[in-house]
């Protein structure tokens, strides 16, 4: 195994550039599981954990190599409390938003988060950068926009972020454990409500007849919540597999949204 260690962005992007089949490794949580279990073996790995722009935080742009360690002390409500439940605090203290992005699992705990504030993913190559909004950027189960000559650099959240944000996930356990089922939800004082939901669809996914619905409510009765429920668990796309059942993932998303919702109110 060929192990490149770059000092800076240019060294990390030229490597890639001339190797676009390279891993990435920055926290390593979702790679070394490949490797531990022998399903994987990369020929060449490209190191991120020097680069000081991916671990640069910067007000609403959060560098892509910033671990969940940081992430769960930070000013986001809602980041702050999905990163307290990334598995255990070694983990957290290795695995960063970024590595979540370019895994880009249904169930990645970071995903319904930036889904539901309308984030951006920066990318950056030798040709120059470009950013996509998070729906354009997660295209399907493990797959994303980023060519193979591209790094992810930065994910950028809106300047007026709404203030009222909660997130909660269902699983075996609270914490340390995939996600059955993950939302976020935020409101904003003019009532605008956004719920995004992972592990119900092939991608992170909006409820948006849900959130019209409810952001028409500017005191929501409890049929209203009710109503909303019901929408969101109607929207999804859930699949049983070996976690749950697709029958099971829809009653969970209707109750995390009403939860939700009633914590935000």
């Amino acid at each position: 195994m060929e192990m490149t260690t770059p000092k800076d962005l240019t060294e990390a992007l030229t490597a890639i550039d001339q190797d676009p089949d390279a891993v990435l490794l920055a926290g390593g949580t979702d790679v070394m599981i490949g490797v531990n279990f022998g399903e994987t073996w990369p020929s060449h790995v490209v190191g991120l954990r020097r680069l000081a722009e991916l671990t640069a935080w910067e007000g609403n742009r959060i560098g892509a190599g910033v671990t969940y360690r940081r992430l769960e002390k930070g000013p986001f409500a809602a980041l702050a409390e999905l990163s307290r439940t990334v598995g255990s605090p070694q983990i957290r203290n290795a695995g960063t938003i970024g590595g979540n992005l370019g895994t880009a699992s249904p169930a990645g705990d970071a995903l319904p988060f930036l889904a539901a504030v309308d984030a951006e993913v920066e990318l950056a190559s030798l040709n120059g950068r470009r950013t996509l909004p998070w729906h354009e950027f997660l295209v399907g189960v493990k797959r994303n926009a980023r060519e193979p000559n591209e790094l992810i650099v930065a994910t950028i959240l809106p300047e007026a972020m709404p203030p009222r944000q909660a997130f909660a996930k269902v699983g075996i356990r609270n914490a340390m454990v995939i996600s059955t089922v993950s939302a976020c939800l935020t409101r904003r004082e003019d009532g605008t409500t956004t719920i995004a939901l992972g592990s119900v669809a092939p991608t992170t996914i909006r409820a948006r007849k849900a959130e019209a619905m409810i952001s028409s409510e500017k005191s929501p009765t409890e049929a209203a919540i009710a109503e909303f429920g019901r929408l969101v668990s109607e929207e999804i796309k859930p699949i049983s597999d070996h976690r749950s059942t697709a029958a099971y993932r829809r009653h969970a998303a209707g109750v995390l949204a009403k939860r939700l919702l009633e914590r935000c109110l």
